[in-house]
């Protein structure tokens, strides 16, 4: 089939043309363009070796349309999504899109295989785009919602708002063991229900349930499930803690055999166990933790020398003695990954007879420990250390609080530890000097205050305050990096694999991202050859940017040439000095918390690893978590190499290990290493998610009740929806609309990413010229602005508090 047609269209008619041939495209057709012609003809299909010749071939060169990858499903509550894969993708960064369409039968957090459909440009860079394929693993065995009963059928809305499909509750499935029990059904079997007119029954109406899926959303079909447990009303006390808990699917009950093993294992030290280690029961050797622990894994002891030089001692519990490998015990800790602390209680990685009774460095109780013992010299510089297993007695409970007011001269206080505040003094002398050797290497110390909820004694929150640390935080700090070091320094010098903590070089891309937001302050990190160049990308084309005053022109009119920004050097050249010097320069400045925050954003997260990395922030060549085996699985795993090692001073470790069952000391191996490293990790951020979702629900609580009062902010985050305020009078952050923006300002306002600002519209009159407002007397608001504005409403949802604008 050919159509000719002249060359002179109207606008119109050219539309038209091109759409239809779009159209065309789509159904197997493809179009040959001759001068004056537009010819259309069956594509010819290619036999299926070919076909799978040209994708190799494809694949080969960079491209990845029709590539299947694997990778995390992380949904927005709009429908659509992105894959995080698993391992890099060739000449691509970033995320793979999903749209709302594509995202098929998969749910928030699955595992799944997403084959890439297209690539292309974006005024960010390439992008890619994908659709689902299948679920590899589900990630939710349950869902936490709100149960309802339904004229067509029970259901349960889920809490988190990622998960888009209501939970269909069959007839009786709706009952727990309790209420059947209540209702007079024996047994448990769905016979005992069918057929029957079931009640509606006040526990479960609009009650928070957890739901356990029998069948997953399929073809279309929403999923199955069965109410497992009624956690109560919403709005009860303790419900929202229950729901988090339940959302995360963060193991918070013990099997009846681990805790039965931790009852065995708690027993007191005995003189069996205290033979073959080093007694430190005669040395005042103390504590030092929060008002709120419950939980005691390090003990200190600083002695100052006749040389001038120190010697520090820190006792970690003996963990690794009690939780042996391959144990009931041992399952379970690992399942955690970590302890989980909220405000109102903890989901501890161990049984509390364990957690809180014998591996808790209790006061004037024996207690079994794995010890690191250092010399310093006058300066703090390090000239030795040695690992041992040992027994100690501490001698006092410390709080954080009552160090700092001996150290500051507290007459009370200073009283009632007479016997200890020279070992206070001490410590902090060599604590000081131990930070300044750390400054010497770069370390980078943000100090960024987290909010702390107060409650009266009815558990009614009063107050959200900013965090304190005072130097009794920073003497235990800078012990604890200490001694981390120390032991990984041991274990690498003696070839034995563990686990290590690991922060690496932040990316060229983000470093140049933050240069971007700091240079609005007048601020930059002083990265040589950290200048952006711009180069064409071949047949790469963008859509037309929008036209100034009509942010809804984007895309209408001639495309532009594509240029993609790259940093001036292809190895970015970077020290923790340059993230230093400049944290220094923003000391006391009030775009000081801003700067720092975004410094923090630009750096990676810090991870487990079964190689030594090196950690960036801190300017350490080798680092590993040691100090807290009662709380962080990782830490539990050094320690039973630490075990070995002490146990064999002369050997080397086998090629392969493998841990026995039911032994405190035992090496890994590679492949093993790092699939904890991996889990660890993955742990740490699911509790550190869950963490900060229940404190930000707790404080959209405590700002419920503070609706309609004015506080004077500071906007830390400039987004094209609004900008996060940070009030000053209370520690929350919220959200400042663009909606509340347009409304205060009388007019329509544009986000200017550029300018990470949201400027007022001037109006078609002035941007025709008439009358411009000049640039500087724009009415506008910008990152580091100071605003006044009115807690308004709170968003349900995102839990989140949202404000009004006063003035303008």
């Amino acid at each position: 089939m050919e159509i000719s047609q002249g060359l002179h269209l109207a606008k119109n008619e050219r539309k038209a043309l091109f759409k239809m041939l779009s159209k065309l495209r789509k159904l197997n057709l493809i179009v040959e363009v001759a001068p004056g012609k537009y010819r259309l003809k069956a594509k010819k299909t290619e036999p299926e070796e070919r076909k799978s010749d040209r994708k190799e071939a494809q694949v080969s060169r960079g491209g990845q349309a029709g590539k299947a990858i694997s990778g995390r499903l992380v949904l927005h509550q709009d429908g659509y999504g992105f894959v995080i894969p698993e391992e890099p993708i060739p000449n691509i960064e970033g995320d793979i899109f999903i749209p709302r369409h594509a995202v098929e039968d998969a749910m928030h957090g699955d595992r799944v295989a997403v084959e890439v459909r297209r690539t292309g440009f974006s005024a960010q860079g390439q992008r890619i785009e994908g659709r689902i394929v299948r679920v590899l693993n589900r990630a939710h065995p349950s869902v936490v919602g709100l149960f309802r009963y339904g004229p067509h059928g029970n259901v349960v809305l889920p809490y988190d708002t990622r998960i888009h499909h209501q939970v269909e509750i069959p007839p009786g499935q709706e009952l727990t063991a309790a209420l059947r029990k209540k209702l007079g059904f024996a047994a448990a079997e769905e016979a005992t229900t069918r057929g029957r007119r079931l009640p509606r029954l006040p526990e479960l109406d609009g009650a928070v349930v957890n739901a356990e899926l029998v069948r997953y959303p399929r073809g279309g079909l929403s999923p199955v499930g069965r109410v497992i447990e009624i956690l109560g009303n919403p709005g009860d006390l303790g419900v929202d803690t229950e729901i988090v808990i339940r959302k995360h699917h963060l193991p918070h009950e013990f099997s009846p055999e681990a805790l039965h093993d931790a009852e065995e294992s708690a027993r007191p030290v005995s003189d069996a166990d205290r033979a073959g280690r080093e007694d430190f029961r005669s040395l005042p050797i103390v504590t030092i933790d929060g008002e709120t622990a419950r939980d005691f894994d390090d003990a200190v002891y600083v002695e100052k020398r006749a040389d001038g030089g120190w010697r520090l001692q820190v006792h970690i519990a003996d963990v690794a003695n009690y939780v042996r490998t391959l144990t009931t015990l041992d399952t379970e800790a690992r399942l955690r990954g970590t302890s989980v602390y909220f405000l109102d209680r903890a989901v501890p990685m161990l049984p509390e007879e364990l957690s809180n009774g014998i591996c808790s460095l209790n006061p004037r109780e024996d207690r079994l420990v794995m010890s690191a013992l250092m010399e310093f010299d006058s300066a703090g510089r390090m000239t030795g250390s040695r690992m041992v297993s040992g027994v100690i007695r501490s001698v006092e409970r410390m709080t954080y609080t009552n160090v700092n007011k001996v150290i500051e001269g507290d007459k009370e206080m200073t009283a009632r530890y007479a016997a200890l505040a020279p070992h206070f003094a001490n410590m902090k002398e060599l604590a000081l000097l131990l930070n300044a050797r750390r400054n010497e290497k770069g370390s980078i110390d943000f100090d960024l205050p987290e909010p702390v909820i107060e409650f009266d004694e009815e558990q009614k929150m009063t107050n959200i305050t900013r965090s304190e640390r005072n130097i009794a935080h920073r003497l235990i700090e800078e012990f604890m990096l200490a001694a981390n070091r120390a032991v990984a320094g041991y274990l690498l010098r003696r070839g034995i694999a563990a686990l290590h903590r690991v922060h690496e070089k932040p990316d060229a891309k983000k470093v140049l991202e933050f240069e971007e937001l700091a240079r609005a302050f007048g601020y930059s990190l002083g990265v040589e050859n950290l200048h952006q160049r711009e180069i064409a990308v071949r047949h790469g084309r963008v859509p037309a940017p929008a036209k100034r005053g009509k942010p809804d022109s984007q895309g209408h009119g001639r495309e532009r040439g594509m240029k993609v920004s790259l940093p001036g050097a292809g190895e970015l050249s970077i020290t923790p000095q340059h993230y230093q010097r400049l944290l220094k320069k923003l000391v006391g400045k009030p775009e000081e918390r801003i700067v720092s925050y975004l410094m923090l954003r630009s750096l990676k997260q810090a991870r487990y690893a079964p190689d030594s990395l090196g950690h960036f922030a801190l300017g350490f060549d080798e680092y590993t978590h040691f100090t807290s085996p009662i709380r962080r699985y990782p830490d539990l795993v050094v320690h039973r190499a630490l075990k070995w090692a002490l146990a064999n001073p002369g050997g080397s470790p086998p090629p392969d290990p493998h841990p026995a069952k039911g032994t405190p000391a035992a090496l890994y191996s590679q492949r093993v290493l790092e699939e904890l490293a991996s889990e660890t990790s993955d742990a740490e951020r699911r509790a550190a998610t869950a963490e900060r979702e229940l404190r930000d629900w707790k404080t959209s609580q405590f700002m419920e009740q503070h609706l309609g009062d004015e506080y004077e902010g500071l906007i830390i985050s400039v987004q094209k929806y609004g900008c996060f305020v940070e009030l000053m009078e209370v520690f929350v952050e919220g959200l400042l609309p663009i909606a509340a923006i347009e409304d205060a300002a009388g007019t329509r306002c544009i986000f200017r990413e550029h300018e990470h600002a949201i400027v007022a519209d001037t109006g078609p009159d002035q941007r025709r010229g008439r009358g411009a407002t000049p640039k500087s007397k724009q009415r506008s608001w910008k990152l580091g602005d100071r605003v006044r504005v009115r807690a308004e409403r709170i968003d349900p949802m995102r839990h989140r508090v949202e404000f009004a604008l006063i003035g303008n």
